[in-house]
């Protein structure tokens, strides 16, 4: 027996068992409850149920009456489905896409009470805007307590380049401080220009005279909403992804007594009785008021958001960085978020639409704003952009106020004539005490609503994954699985305690170290057993996969396009899907990708930029464009990249090869032109894009040629 082997087993065994105890100790799967434990500064939890499987939360909202049935599964609805079912009521809750699909997941992933808003209320004597800003502060608390895997701390700089302006800020900061009161995640501080340069050295120097720090929080938004959606079915909701409510059932009062719904997956539709429905559809709010009311007065005014995301290096890993004044009043976040650097957001008027995508105007606009702060060493490059996505705001209207950026975060409770209850406006950090008072109203209208508990009892609620989470936990995962130290800390922030039940699902490597966790992408930490757990966590389309579940196509479209394969693949295994529904789910990712996550705008900016390379970069590239047309077609094929790869010593898969024509394939024909190749080298050399496989494939190919012939000549005695 080899040592290699033998390690393997040895080490495979002894993970196994370390495994066992501590994913039973720690996430309690045993066939029938969770064990009732206890995070530091949360709540207690009792005998939790494991997840049921989406097939029955289907068959539950069939043969099932429930006292409460949710419209929408962001942030709010997940929020109120939390808050019914542990007050004792029966409740479900449905949604159209999947959950967080929609606004919940495109934030600017901060837990923040809003310090502008402070500003406003200070400045214009307004009760209201304080009243939210103190809210949203003790909320911005909770949240950091009860799901601490999923939330930290972080601290904002705000540089300051006018010797008045920082009495100004420090005095406005301190007040932020002072209404948090006890609930301050640090205090702020003030910092000289050598300390902020020193700590953000990317800053712009000239006129800086220091800056001031404070702390808000930071999420990851799309899996705390899923810790919502699963916190609740834990306690016995039942939640459905990808259900649509497409009709409001009336008795013969004009009371509300259900919902006709239809699974979006089979398209079976069916009734559901409920005594209550609450609307919490986000930017679709007026869509379900109308199912109601047909003449009902609409209530939100939409408004989009784009956020890009850029490398880790635009940015120091644990400091941000706001922008309170771009040039058109509008106020840039540039935060470090996933190891990667998180800019936005814009704010303006946009129509309601399931898929908003973002523009090049407003990508350009973010990037100008960027550079007005960074100094020159850093080269803000187009093709540094890395992913951009938009998302709609639900924003409350109000008749008094002419635009968006004067709309106010905060939200409204309406309860119609029939007994609908809508909740709109908001924003992520107060989903709590929103969904609170959502519950609240409804059980004050509708009579025949009994709860068990008749006070809110989410208030330190710990959600999905908090239970045995601790900063350390990931430790415990190397040394029980034998997962590299960075998947390990990937798998403990993002799922709590049941990265032990996800890391029971990873294979074996087949190396000595790590013994387990096969990457889907050999630059992020995701691995194979998150497909399989993804799909337990209601993940049925590969959309939900590489959006939600893991939050790759959010973060680099490219690395997303390019494990969409491997992803297809084991979910597949999972779901059953044969080979023509693998390709559906391939080409419904791939036009996600494109349009909603900024593949497209970005391969758009490149093909309008100007060939501006010199005659003899143009001479070089022609060569090498010759050399991988290796029949004189006129273009580059499959076959001859797939030969191109093999000459030089890369084992690449067929799905591997066609994302690389895919790159640069702009006319979508199959075949690469010349044309196309001297746009793309272009567009290299302007920083318009900031790699090409195809074009480091072309280079190396010349390369093998050039080593190849002089080995010919050598062999045939020219070299003596």
């Amino acid at each position: 027996m080899t040592s290699k082997l033998y390690n393997l087993i040895v080490g495979g065994a002894s993970v196994s068992a370390g495994a066992y105890f501590t994913t039973w100790l720690l996430t309690g799967e045993n066939p029938t409850q969770l064990q009732t434990v206890q995070a530091e500064g949360g709540k207690k939890t009792g005998r939790l149920r494991t997840l049921p499987p989406r097939s029955t939360q289907i068959q539950s909202l069939h043969s099932e009456e429930f006292d409460v049935l949710i419209i929408g599964g962001g942030a709010t609805g997940a929020g109120c489905a939390i808050d019914s079912v542990t007050r004792g009521l029966k409740t479900a809750l449905v949604e159209l896409d999947d959950f967080a699909s929609g606004t919940s997941s495109r934030s600017t992933k901060l837990i923040h009470g809003g310090v502008r808003y402070l500003q406003k209320a200070i400045l214009n004597l307004d009760l209201e805007q304080y009243k939210m800003v103190k809210e949203a502060l003790h909320e911005r608390s909770s949240m950091l307590k009860t799901a601490p895997h999923l939330t930290h701390a972080i601290p904002i700089m705000l540089p300051v380049y006018e010797w008045w302006k920082v009495p100004y800020y420090w005095i406005g900061i301190k007040a932020y401080d002072l209404v948090a009161g006890s609930k301050t995640v640090k205090s702020s501080y003030y910092l000289s220009k050598n300390e902020a340069l020193e700590i953000f050295p990317m800053l712009k120097k000239n006129k800086l005279v220091g800056a001031i720090v404070y702390h808000d929080g930071q999420q990851d938004d799309a899996r705390m909403c899923l810790a919502l959606a699963l916190t609740a079915t834990r306690y016995g909701a039942t939640v459905a992804n990808h259900v649509k409510a497409i009709k409001i059932l009336k008795d013969e009062n004009g009371k509300i007594c259900g919902a006709h719904l239809r699974d979006e997956l089979t398209g079976n539709e069916w009734d559901v009785k409920a005594k209550c429905i609450i609307n919490a559809a986000g930017p679709f709010t007026d869509s379900v008021r109308k199912m109601d009311d047909s003449n009902t007065k609409e209530i939100c005014t939409p408004s989009k958001g784009v956020h890009i995301v850029l490398p880790g290096y635009y940015s120091p890993e644990q400091m941000g960085l706001l922008d309170p004044e771009t040039s058109d009043g509008r106020v840039i976040f540039f935060l470090p978020w996933q190891k990667h650097t998180l800019s936005g957001t814009t704010d303006s008027p946009c129509d309601v639409t399931y898929h908003p995508t973002p523009t090049e105007e407003e990508i350009s606009f973010i990037l100008n704003e960027i550079k007005n702060y960074l100094n020159s060493d850093v080269e803000v490059r187009r093709g540094d952009v890395l992913s951009a996505w938009g998302g709609i705001r639900p924003l409350v209207s109000d008749p008094n106020k002419g635009d968006t950026q004067s709309l106010a975060r905060n939200h409204i409770v309406h309860v119609s004539k029939s007994n609908l209850v809508t909740i709109a406006g908001g924003k992520w950090t107060t989903y709590r005490s929103m969904a609170q008072e959502t519950i609240d109203a409804a059980i004050k209208a509708v009579p025949e609503l009994k709860p068990t508990k008749p006070q809110c009892q989410t208030d330190g609620l710990q959600l999905e994954g908090s239970h045995g989470w601790t900063p350390t936990m990931y430790i415990r995962l190397v040394q029980d699985f034998g997962l590299e130290c960075e998947v390990a800390q990937h798998l403990a922030t993002s799922y709590g305690d049941r990265a032990f039940a996800v890391a029971k699902l990873a294979n074996l490597t087949g190396k000595r170290w790590p013994v387990i966790g096969n990457k889907i992408h050999p630059e992020f930490p995701y691995i194979d057993a998150e497909i399989r757990y993804g799909v337990r966590e209601y993940a049925v389309t590969a959309v939900d996969m590489i959006a939600r579940r893991l939050r790759l196509a959010f973060l680099n479209v490219q690395a997303a396009q390019e494990a969409l394969p491997t992803i297809v693949n084991i979910m597949a295994e999972e779901l059953n899907w044969n080979d023509e529904e693998k390709k559906k789910q391939l080409e419904m990712a791939h036009n996600f990708l494109a349009t909603e996550m900024g593949m497209s705008v970005n391969r758009a900016s490149r093909d309008k930029i100007p060939i501006t390379l010199s005659q003899e970069e143009i001479k070089m590239y022609v060569k090498r464009f010759q050399i991988l047309d290796h029949d004189h077609k006129g273009y580059v094929s499959i076959n001859d990249i797939r030969r191109s790869m093999k000459n030089t010593g890369e084992n690449v898969t067929g799905d591997e090869l066609h994302e690389i024509l895919r790159e640069i394939d702009t006319n979508m024909n199959g075949q690469v032109e010349l044309d196309e190749y001297l746009q793309m080298m272009s567009a290299l050399k302007s920083g318009h894009i900031s790699h090409s496989r195809f074009a480091r494939m072309a280079e190396l190919e010349e390369v093998h040629n050039k080593v190849q012939s002089k080995i010919s000549v050598e062999r045939s005695g020219g070299g003596f």
